[in-house]
């Protein structure tokens, strides 16, 4: 069974055929600032993006109704629970309207039914960023005015739970993980049985620092910097995402760069990096002490769990008293989505609807 995945992002287009779990063709399709210049809003883009789409998929010899289905990147929606969500209208209108935020990734579902809709085929999206399973207990704050939110890397995190489980010979939904996605951004869930009960929100300033967001700060000296008149509401969310964390604290968002610092004996560098890995260790065992410390594996993901050295010898030397640490460097987010595709088309999960299934929290 033939899947095309589109996955759209800010400065391009990754697509990808897969033949069943075969990686058969893949291209980032590049789009310049000045190509996009022309557009006011994203959900203009749309043609332009598709059309190219299109070139790459008679590139290589194929046309829309050689697939079985069509899976994009998914959007933000309203929270709903995980799993591969068949595409409708009413996902469609929420997306067009931007009701809850403009983003690249809600092309995907706008592009993916574009591409099946004359043709009788299937179109999904699976796991977007607002995945929430969140347990009761963890939406509280310490005020009523306030509720936890889960917005995280709902993708990576569920393909690679589930990778983890297929290592340890057991299903994803028989076992408690707690799973690490450790990138620009870093979200850290405990999963239960299948659900991700807990997890901080990696975009608002929730967990430990990480290359370019701040985690959680200081409460009191945070209001103090707000209203110290010195910066406004842009430059202060800013310094949450974009311009914190280890960009602030060493000029650079880049692993690499700060690890070959390391190495020619920068003190400085070493210690935030491995403050960055303690914050990160902290987590998890918060994330296990909501599993009871009943635990199966810890996962580490996503572009620093290349970092054997540093990172993840670290992370490891704090926190494997807990559980065996499982190392899946990366995060493919294209065989992911297309591995969402086929277990629906197998008949191994059957396709959520999202009116059946958006929570009003």
């Amino acid at each position: 069974m033939k899947i095309l995945v589109i996955n759209p992002g800010s400065t391009s287009t990754k697509v990808a055929i897969f033949d069943d779990e075969e990686l058969i063709a893949s291209k980032t399709l590049r789009h310049s600032a000045e190509e996009l210049s022309h557009f006011n809003k994203l959900t203009e883009q749309f043609e332009f993006r598709a059309k190219i789409i299109e070139e790459f998929i008679r590139e290589n010899g194929m046309q829309p109704s050689d697939f079985s289905a069509v899976v994009g990147r998914g959007g933000l929606l309203d929270p709903i629970p995980g799993g591969t969500y068949k595409i409708t209208e009413d996902m469609l209108e929420v997306l067009k309207s931007a009701k809850n935020g403009e983003h690249e990734s809600n092309l995907g579902a706008l592009i993916a039914y574009e591409f099946t809709r004359d043709y009788n085929i299937p179109s999904f999206i699976v796991d977007p960023v607002v995945v929430d399973e969140l347990e009761p207990l963890a939406r509280y704050t310490g005020h009523p005015m306030f509720k936890r939110r889960s917005v995280f890397h709902a993708l990576n995190q569920k393909a690679t739970a589930r990778n983890a489980a297929a290592q340890l010979g057991k299903k994803y939904e028989d076992l408690n993980l707690v799973v690490v996605h450790m990138g620009g951004g870093i979200s850290i869930a405990a999963h239960r049985k299948g659900k991700v009960v807990n997890v901080n929100n990696a975009l608002d300033g929730d967990g430990p620092f990480t290359p370019e967001r701040s985690g959680t700060l200081p409460l009191s000296q945070l209001i103090d910097l707000c209203f110290s008149g010195k910066y406004t509401l842009a430059q202060m969310k800013k310094k949450i995402k974009g311009a914190g964390g280890m960009v602030d604290h060493l000029g650079t968002n880049d692993a690499l760069t700060v690890q070959k610092m390391i190495g020619e004996g920068n003190k400085q560098a070493e210690l935030i990096y491995k403050a960055m890995a303690y914050q990160i260790a902290k987590w998890i065992g918060r994330m296990a002490a909501v599993l009871k410390g009943d635990v199966d594996a810890i996962v580490l993901t996503g572009g620093l769990a290349y970092d054997a050295n540093y990172i993840v010898k670290w992370i490891t030397e704090y926190v494997s008293f807990l559980a065996p640490v499982l190392v899946f460097p990366g995060g493919d987010e294209e065989r992911a989505l297309a591995m969402g595709g086929l277990r629906v088309l197998r008949g191994i999960e059957e396709p959520k609807i999202y009116a059946e299934n958006r929570l009003a929290i």
